[in-house]
């Protein structure tokens, strides 16, 4: 992943982390606010490929906005093999840095001008990026793709 990082001029920064057992854990283990957590969710569409959509922690894919944007009426989350087969990653570990293929990537609106915390390609790791530096690097797509996740009770 630092080699994928380097050949697109990013400067990326990884951190060594205990496992987690929530979004607000892994916050707090790294000293940040749960919406600096960004989740890299791999999305498949109908014609068999895939793009990644990037969303800050304590929101979830707004499928509606997400499909508008991408310009197709049908998107859904791989199963996990499937995932791990797009990208080389296993989900908990997926970042586009690295990825086995360079999908497009459409990141939420909100990550914007914030320095984020995302997977870093194995299991007890973050990765720091400036989320502007990504977006860049990777001609990412910004929209507004997300929606405040519910609250289960």
């Amino acid at each position: 992943m630092q080699d994928a990082a380097t050949a697109h001029g990013l400067a990326i920064e990884i951190r060594e982390r205990p496992k987690a057992n929530s979004l607000a854990e892994a916050a707090e283990l790294l000293g940040i606010l749960p919406s600096g957590i960004v989740k890299t969710l791999v999305v498949k569409r109908a014609d068999d490929t895939y793009l990644f959509a990037l969303i800050p922690g304590g929101r979830s894919i707004s499928w509606p906005k997400l499909r508008a944007v991408v310009g197709v009426n049908k998107l859904r989350l791989p199963e996990p093999e499937l995932a791990l087969a797009a990208t080389g990653y296993e989900r908990g570990t997926i970042v586009p840095i690295g990825s086995s293929t360079e999908w497009p990537i459409f990141a939420d609106e909100s990550i914007v001008g914030r320095r984020i915390a995302m997977g870093a390609g194995s299991h007890g790791y973050s990765l720091f990026v400036e989320a502007d530096d990504l977006i860049a690097a990777y001609g990412a797509t910004v929209a507004d793709i997300s929606v405040p996740e519910t609250t289960r009770d």
